[in-house]
């Protein structure tokens, strides 16, 4: 389980570096990506899309504030406040996280988060 919950630090931290490289590398092929509002970007190059989107035009600087983190196996659970970043404007968006991993790489990951919360602070 420490194995697990360290491949999901690793992973939060190279949103903090807005490390796209690291970011996707964290992913299998395969991989979901699933911010639960939205639709599931389904494998890498979906994936990359919507990073290029989140890094590229939402975000200057990020912070996952895990709050609590817990493993049984192969799936993580996080509770985190995610701080987003763009000029002077902040984005705080508490969030609950599943990921799914496979061979020490995230096959799937799905954030629940109150859209409403990120509207009303984006303006």
């Amino acid at each position: 389980m420490a194995d697990s919950i360290h491949v999901v630090r690793d992973f939060c931290g190279a949103w903090e570096r807005l490390d796209r490289v690291a970011i996707l590398d964290s992913f299998t092929d395969d991989a979901v990506y699933h911010n639960m509002p939205m639709q599931p970007a389904v494998g890498k190059p979906a994936i990359g899309v919507l990073l290029d989107m989140i890094l590229g035009q939402a975000a200057d600087g990020v912070v996952f504030d895990i709050k609590h983190i817990v493993a049984d196996g192969d799936v993580v659970l996080t509770e985190r406040v995610d701080t987003f970043t763009t000029g002077d404007k902040k984005i705080a968006l508490d969030v609950m996280g599943v990921f799914e991993l496979r061979d020490g790489k995230i096959a799937a990951w799905r954030d629940y988060f109150d859209m409403a919360q990120w509207t009303k602070q984006a303006g």
